[in-house]
């Protein structure tokens, strides 16, 4: 006889946050802008730019990691990284004790990293648009439904630690 292996239990999915896209898609289509805008427009490369390669490909090097490590402690919470899944808890440690967000914050670094690497001016011309546009239209839904979802909880997190990076002072 096959038996099931137990599953953990799910709560409802249609009380989850309402992000309807994945978010590493806003970063990529922003990039994709941007290297658009260098050619129609011709733009000029980042002064210094060749000069900043290294370290442009450091902070995508940074940035990469920062979301491998993020994916392992939703691993091992169980919890599922699309964000329009429900959560069945607030993740505190790793790169979370710093930010509530690392991987959104290493895909900025991404495509930050890449418009110094690549010396795009349109790269680092969109960079503001996709930071913008995750905070609003994914962190502010993704929050919203923590808050309802984890109440106090939630809201001493985020007493503790920053949206996006914490405070170095």
């Amino acid at each position: 006889m096959d038996e099931e292996p137990p599953q953990l239990p799910r709560i409802d999915p249609s009380i989850a946050p309402s992000v309807g896209f994945p978010p590493p898609l806003v970063f990529l289509g922003f990039m994709l802008l941007g290297l658009l805008l260098d050619k129609v427009m011709a733009l000029p490369p980042i002064p210094m730019g060749r000069a900043l390669e290294w370290p442009g490909f450091a902070l995508m090097a940074v940035g990469i990691g920062l979301i491998i490590v993020s994916l392992g402690m939703f691993s091992a919470y169980g919890e599922d990284p699309q964000p329009w899944t429900p959560s069945q808890a607030i993740i505190a440690r790793g790169p979370y004790r710093h930010s509530r967000n690392p991987m959104y914050l290493g895909m900025l670094m991404i495509q930050l990293g890449y418009a110094v690497w690549d010396a795009s001016m349109g790269v680092l011309a969109f960079v503001p648009f996709a930071f913008i546009s995750i905070d609003r239209a994914v962190i502010a839904k993704e929050e919203s439904y923590l808050r309802r979802k984890f109440g106090k909880a939630f809201e001493d997190y985020c007493a503790r630690v920053r949206r996006w990076i914490e405070n170095a002072a």
